[in-house]
């Protein structure tokens, strides 16, 4: 019996110096040195711990300055567009105003030179122009800006709607913008030019290009649109249609169209002595000779 707890208590004894030398080696393994402090010890546990930690709050900052700086460019960059779009509509609103502006005044100016006409057949058939033209009725422009415009161009589109040459077929179509068949304008220039050199004392500071081309009115009924009509049976009579562009600037166009009648001496006079206007209009989607 005495031999049995001998025994016993070698063993214990070996376990214990296999516990003991094994402890070096669970040291290591937890980042501990064997002649570490209690307190080294305690920072060791509490640093594998802290990687460990997913509650850690390091570098939130850093994502939401991130955030933060993305949502100011795009609020930056929808600023920029905005603004940008904005100046674009108010350009194009100020050339449009300007363009109507430009149409107006030469308008007034061919007016004007109607006072002299003895009658509108010389102007229908194209053999007397008004005193504002620069050259032959015909050809190209130069522009402000370097774009041209044709003459001859702007001519066929307001008769049959296309660049080329139009035929009495073409002009004589019944279509929406012209209805009426053989009474249809046939349109001739008359005054045309920059508007800046309308006035010889060089008031007008304009870069537009002006043009004005007169037609025989469309509700007469003698189907001859190169001379007036006569006779009470005639509506048209002694009515004259005119037409207005002016182009400026980055292909801005603006064209109005008028009536204008005479004003015989017995009547009274309103406004504009000789002639009165009976019809005013902006065409908002005409073509432009401008290529």
């Amino acid at each position: 019996m005495a031999s049995a707890r001998r025994e016993h208590i070698g063993n214990m004894g070996s376990t214990s110096n296999a516990a003991i030398s094994g402890a070096p080696n669970a040291a290591a393994a937890l980042g501990w040195r064997r002649d570490a402090s209690p307190a080294e010890c305690k920072r060791t546990s509490e640093t594998r711990h802290s990687h460990l930690d997913t509650r850690r709050e390091h570098g939130v900052a850093l994502l939401i300055a991130m955030m933060a700086m993305l949502l100011m460019t795009a609020l930056g960059a929808a600023l920029v567009l905005t603004t940008s779009s904005e100046a674009i509509i108010a350009g194009n609103f100020r050339n449009s105003r300007e363009g109507l502006y430009a149409a107006e005044a030469v308008l007034e100016r061919s007016l004007d030179d109607l006072l002299a006409m003895p009658g509108w057949d010389p102007v229908l058939n194209g053999s007397l122009q008004s005193g504002f033209v620069d050259g032959a009725p015909g050809g190209s422009r130069t522009l402000s800006d370097g774009s041209a415009i044709d003459l001859g161009q702007a001519i066929n589109l307001a008769n049959c709607g296309k660049i080329t040459a139009c035929s009495t077929t073409d002009m004589d179509a019944v279509t929406m913008d012209r209805p009426w068949g053989a009474n249809n304008p046939r349109w001739q220039l008359y005054a045309y030019g920059r508007l800046s050199e309308m006035m010889p004392t060089g008031a007008i500071n304009s870069p537009y290009y002006v043009v004005v081309m007169v037609g025989d009115d469309p509700s007469e009924n003698d189907d001859n649109p190169l001379q007036d009509g006569v006779g009470p049976v005639n509506p048209g009579a002694g009515v004259l249609a005119m037409r207005a562009e002016a182009f400026g600037p980055r292909g801005a166009h603006a064209v109005l169209e008028l009536t204008v009648a005479r004003i015989d001496a017995a009547e009274p006079k309103g406004g504009r002595a000789g002639v009165r206007i009976l019809s005013w209009r902006e065409l908002r989607q005409a073509a432009s000779a401008i290529p």
